[in-house]
């Protein structure tokens, strides 16, 4: 090699070492951390090496009725993922038109992605309130009778969850959806027409299809971040809800590592919630070229 090969080898290994040694430190050493402390009885004071319990903790986690519960109330909340993709899609193709202040529109729906999410947890949690809240003011002005206690009863504060994690995650649908239905060639719709095609043959035989790795996209990051809802629980109700009942797996997790001191509970928790994302994940990918076409 050359020198100046060899000057640019020295330069691409130092660029290769940022993020190596980057991932190694932030990722892989938490990762194997966390494995290790999960088969102990570790609280951040004792000490982890002199109290390893082999798989007790997880014993205990599939014993435990507040995992199961709030593991199903975490899937509970996922049904808003198809419900905010549907809306995403029609709310995209409503602003694909060239119609007046339709750049406002945008802005406004994604103001809540780049908000605080504490903040407008704490907003949502007076829209719900049960003697003032937007939602029961209105409901008693058009109908006389006083609103569901939204946050205190166990049935109507996954609905109010549910209602509030679309709304907030709709604004990322439509950006996306957004991009997938302006990359479709407007002569694909054109041909379509001209063979008599009406409006919902060309949505389903072109708009759907040529927009699925978008849906799969999307499908993908609200699944994992669908598993890991923790602020909206912690900020908008009290020790996981009446009866546990609003509490997610994430919450599970922090209630007992930082609430109960039980770290390596803790981190048996996230070992398991990790693996439950990785399954899904990875099953989705497996299916994902019987249902997601491209434009190829």
């Amino acid at each position: 090699m050359s020198a100046m090969a060899k000057k640019e080898e020295r330069w691409a290994w130092l660029f290769i070492a940022a993020p190596f040694f980057g991932f190694i430190l932030f990722m892989a050493y938490p990762i194997c951390f966390a494995v290790f402390a999960s088969m102990s009885k570790w609280t951040g004071i004792n000490s982890l090496v002199g109290n390893l319990c082999g798989l007790e903790n997880y014993v205990a986690i599939f014993t435990d009725e507040k995992f199961w519960k709030s593991l199903m109330t975490t899937i509970i909340y996922l049904i808003g993922i198809p419900i905010g993709m549907i809306l995403g899609l029609l709310l995209a193709m409503g602003m694909n038109r060239k119609i007046p202040g339709v750049r406002v529109l945008r802005t406004m729906y994604y103001v809540p992605v780049v908000s605080s999410l504490v903040a407008i947890s704490i907003l949502w949690a007076w829209v719900y309130n049960y003697d003032y809240g937007l939602f029961n003011s209105i409901i008693k002005a058009l109908t006389g009778i006083h609103g569901p206690n939204w946050l205190g009863d166990k049935f109507w504060v996954k609905v109010a969850m549910i209602i509030f994690m679309t709304w907030k995650g709709l604004g990322t649908s439509i950006i996306l959806y957004l991009a997938g239905l302006q990359n479709i060639p407007r002569n694909y719709y054109e041909a379509a027409l001209i063979d008599g095609a009406n409006g919902w043959q060309r949505f389903k035989n072109i708009t759907l299809p040529l927009v699925s790795p978008v849906t799969f996209y999307i499908l993908i990051t609200s699944l994992i971040g669908g598993f890991q809802v923790f602020v909206e629980v912690q900020v908008m109700v009290t020790n996981g809800g009446t009866d546990y009942s609003a509490a997610t797996v994430v919450y599970y997790l922090y209630d007992k590592a930082f609430s109960n001191g039980q770290l390596g509970y803790g981190c048996a928790i996230a070992v398991l919630l990790a693996m439950i994302v990785f399954a899904i994940t990875a099953i989705n990918f497996k299916f994902q070229n019987k249902w997601v076409k491209t434009m190829d």
